[in-house]
């Protein structure tokens, strides 16, 4: 019940604040169900919700309504959980609310339970953003783009839990290896003398292209939380400038962290907006013989991973990334050594934030030349969705 409690909690935080719960999750025995409970009812909250709305007339707030939904989850989306365990440990921590909204989750749970095999039937008859729980406008631009059947797919790879990646240096046997379902972290060999890092292998696109040498001069621009700055860091075997670039001061606390237990202390961290340096701040970090551009971006291509990005998805916060990527990549020709390169790089799917975004920026700027470009995709590579883009000044 305790775990169940905490799930209702965090699933009512994230309706009230949008928070990534991820970042919310304690670190405590139940953690692994905690959080496949709550990351399955995120995933399926536009379903769950389709599903409420049919034993509900009136939808009610805060936990009483988080509490349907995560039991929910466990009846139409957790095989492995018992359904008597679902609903009467979900209805206690529901009681926790009210006596009101226990009465009110078991009364819905128990109609799910009995309705279960009409319900899965209505559902196949509703719109594929309702089946695969995902944004109508998300799902219309992938139809028009990959066709029913691989949006269908694509999504069905979003709705299941991430794979963990270990990735290691670039020399080591095996670079990358996928961590077993339900095995932590930090149990692992090696973790704590920073062996490796968590990296799908999709990250390694961006790293590749960007072709870094020991000796050079290098910037990882949006650094946070690390990953491909350690990644560099491992190919410049301590030989060189690296700097490790970030806006927020508190996601820097990661990627310092992260440093400290790879044991790449030598890398230089770095607080700044990279289109808001100061003279004195561009002049601390000179011209760069190499500049990656890890771009905030909308995540459509990791929305296994980021649970809750699909729910923030509009044509309109794009627009707002696209000029955001923009105006990195005109800050960093700033700050380019000459015969440098910038490798321009996102997690997303949306031709406006890769290719089109790229295409746009050698227009405005001919003294550049798109050297390559590279795509990974879930459906083709089985990996998060990434796209890196090589720029070179002419």
């Amino acid at each position: 019940m305790n775990a169940r409690r905490e799930a209702v909690f965090l699933v009512a935080r994230w309706l009230e604040t949008k928070e990534f719960p991820g970042r919310m999750l304690a670190d405590t025995p139940d953690r692994s169900f905690i959080m496949d409970l709550v990351y399955t009812t995120v995933r399926r909250y536009g379903t769950l919700a389709w599903v409420l709305s049919r034993f509900l007339q009136k939808v009610p707030k805060g936990e009483m309504y988080a509490s349907l939904l995560v039991g929910a989850a466990q009846l139409l989306f957790m095989p492995e959980v018992k359904e008597y365990a679902a609903v009467h440990e979900t209805v206690d921590a529901a009681k926790l609310v009210s006596r009101s909204a226990g009465g009110l989750v078991n009364a819905v749970l128990r109609n799910i339970l009995r309705h279960k095999s009409e319900l899965l039937v209505e559902l196949e008859r509703q719109s594929l953003a309702i089946r695969v729980s995902h944004p109508e406008v998300l799902v219309k631009r992938w139809v028009e783009r990959y066709g029913g059947e691989d949006t269908k797919r694509l999504c069905e790879w979003d709705n299941k839990p991430a794979d963990t990646y270990l990735a290691f240096p670039p020399d080591a046997d095996e670079p990358f290896v996928k961590l077993a379902h339900g095995q932590r972290v930090e149990t692992q060999p090696g973790f704590a003398e920073g062996a490796f890092i968590v990296q799908d292998p999709a990250t390694a696109l961006a790293v590749s292209m960007l072709d870094v040498q020991p000796g050079m001069r290098v910037l990882d621009a949006c650094s946070a939380p690390g990953g491909k700055t350690i990644q560099i860091a491992w190919r410049m075997r301590g030989e060189g400038s690296l700097i490790a670039l970030d806006r927020y001061e508190d996601r820097l606390k990661t990627v310092r962290e992260n440093l400290e237990r790879t044991r790449q202390t030598w890398v230089r961290v770095m607080q700044g907006d990279l289109t808001q340096l100061s003279p004195e701040t561009r002049e601390q970090i000179g011209l760069q013989d190499r500049i990656l551009i890890d771009a905030p971006c909308s995540n459509s291509g990791v929305l296994r991973r980021r649970v809750d990005a699909r729910w923030r998805w509009t044509v309109s916060h794009m627009k707002q990334l696209v000029a955001t990527q923009t105006r990195l990549l005109e800050a960093a020709t700033q700050l380019l050594a000459p015969n440098g390169k910038i490798v321009y790089s996102t997690c997303s799917l949306e031709p406006e934030e890769n290719r089109q975004l790229i295409n746009a920026f050698c227009q405005a700027h001919p003294e550049f030349t798109n050297c390559a470009c590279g795509h990974r995709t879930p459906l083709k590579d089985g990996t998060d969705g990434a796209f890196a883009a090589v720029l070179v000044r002419a």
